[in-house]
């Protein structure tokens, strides 16, 4: 069985004007454990929202989402939140780091919605990452390519079967983009987590072996509304 098996899943969002926008649409999809995937998409496609509804943060209108074996869709929000704690890491294009909270907080927050806080794993984590030295550092005090750094850390806190990065080099230059996107592939593998990633960079899906574009999977037709 795929590490996630997703059937008929449909979301829609109702626009200013009262009409109905389908965001996603996607009949069958699966993705095998520990493999990776990119998904090319433009903005405004419903890739984003894709995303959410596998981790859970979307409840889907209907369809299916199986997820190590467990049905995502059919659950209640606590039940996804948890889900999502032990078996998913999310990076987001803006990293939601937490500013008030220093690096090694912010991993540690990550913890806490799993098995519960390790002071020394987190440790271990950001000095895999290349932030040793920045342990006790706010966000603020960090170059956008750090602050990168310590969501990925985040993201592979509680040892995820998955991986779910969203632009993840969109707010950094050409240089950082690609060792920060090496840096993404590198951890998931040697964790041994799935990594399933959507960009409408070409330089980023070049450094793919699979690539699948959005649009083939998703029978939604693209619409002028960001999504």
């Amino acid at each position: 069985m795929p590490l996630l098996q997703i059937t008929n899943l449909k979301k829609s969002f109702v626009t200013p004007d009262g009409s109905e926008h389908v965001a996603v649409n996607v009949s069958n999809f699966a993705l095998e454990e520990k493999s990776q995937l990119a998904l090319e998409g433009e903005s405004g496609s419903g890739k984003t929202t894709f995303l959410h509804l596998i981790a859970g943060i979307l409840k889907p209108d209907s369809g299916s989402i199986l997820l190590g074996g467990q049905e995502m869709a059919e659950l209640k929000e606590p039940a996804r939140d948890r889900l999502r704690a032990t078996l998913i890491g999310y990076i987001f294009q803006t990293f939601n780091l937490l500013q008030g909270y220093t690096c090694l907080e912010n991993v540690l927050l990550g913890m806490s919605f799993g098995p519960g806080p390790d002071r020394a794993a987190a440790r271990a984590l950001l000095k895999r990452v290349g932030l040793e030295s920045r342990l006790d550092h706010y966000p603020r005090q960090l170059s956008t390519g750090q602050q990168q750094r310590v969501a990925v850390a985040r993201a592979l806190a509680n040892h995820p079967k998955l991986v779910l990065a969203d632009e993840p080099t969109g707010n950094l230059d050409h240089r950082n983009a690609r060792e920060s996107l090496a840096l993404i592939r590198e951890t998931c593998k040697e964790q041994g987590a799935a990594l399933l990633l959507v960009s409408h960079d070409r330089d980023v899906l070049g450094q793919f072996e699979n690539v699948r574009q959005f649009s083939v999977i998703n029978e939604a037709m693209p619409e002028e509304v960001p999504v």
